[in-house]
């Protein structure tokens, strides 16, 4: 099984860049997308709706702005949106679609940058989201977490990360609660699980350069169930075509939908 995670900061830019062109290449069984920033109804055209893909949107209330969508080989038995609270459903940053043994979601964390009240709600996310993994672990199916998590867990994920410390995506109480998720709760981060290479990027800032001398951070995931862990089998960060700022993570499973 394969699934892939990219944050496309405008699926209608991305589509214009060849992403369902390259998409329906990748042998993927599912694919979740962040940052779609269109409507639902925006989104009929045939370009998004590539033949033999299953397609689900979550749009977020703003105009131009969030949503969430998952494209599966695969028709799921059922689809959820949202996480019981507005930072998430008002903005359509999580959407989940159940297949017969495994649920897959599409969630996008929003990012701390600007000001302390964009901290603050990421911080609120974080905790909710927390929260919902604690509540997954009850549950008898697997789950995977496909998304922008917008923190950098540790300094190999995170050029520069010395001079991060007190800006948001590495502070270190951002950094506990993903320490808490993968190592009190046991969730695997699956990239990490078969991959431990320094540098190992998935977004780079918008300026010169940046990109070219690898100069980014870590900041997109594939997080499951601990039981998971073992069925991690190959991960990579596809950087021959840029799509937006942040490249597709691709991760290999030995395990069916």
């Amino acid at each position: 099984m394969r699934v892939i995670t990219l944050n496309v900061q405008g699926l209608r830019q991305a589509a214009e860049r060849g992403l369902f062109d390259w998409m329906i290449t990748q042998d993927a069984d599912v694919v979740c997308l962040q940052d779609i920033r269109e409507k639902d109804y925006q989104l009929d055209e045939p370009l998004f709706h590539p033949e033999g893909w299953h397609v689900y949107f979550f749009d977020a209330f703003e105009d131009g702005y969030g949503g969430t969508a998952i494209y599966s080989r695969h028709q799921p038995k059922a689809v959820m949106t949202g996480l019981g609270f507005s930072g998430c459903d008002f903005e359509g940053r999580f959407i989940q679609a159940d297949f017969e043994k495994i649920s897959i979601a599409s969630i996008s964390v929003p990012s701390g940058l600007g000001d302390d009240d964009k901290q603050d709600a990421k911080n609120e996310f974080m905790d909710q989201f927390s929260n919902h993994l604690r509540k997954t672990l009850r549950k008898r199916r697997e789950f995977i977490f496909c998304g922008t998590i917008n923190t950098a867990h540790k300094p190999e994920d995170l050029s520069g990360w010395y001079v991060n410390q007190k800006n948001s995506g590495f502070l270190p109480e951002e950094r506990d609660v993903l320490d808490e998720i993968f190592f009190q709760l046991e969730f695997c981060d699956a990239f990490r699980q078969v991959n431990q290479n320094e540098r190992q990027f998935t977004w780079w800032p918008d300026y010169n350069r940046a990109f070219k001398l690898n100069e980014g951070a870590r900041l997109d995931y594939q997080i499951t169930t601990p039981n998971l862990r073992r069925n991690v089998r190959n991960a990579g960060i596809y950087r021959e075509q840029r799509f937006s700022n942040h490249s597709p993570l691709i991760i290999d499973y030995t395990c069916d939908l």
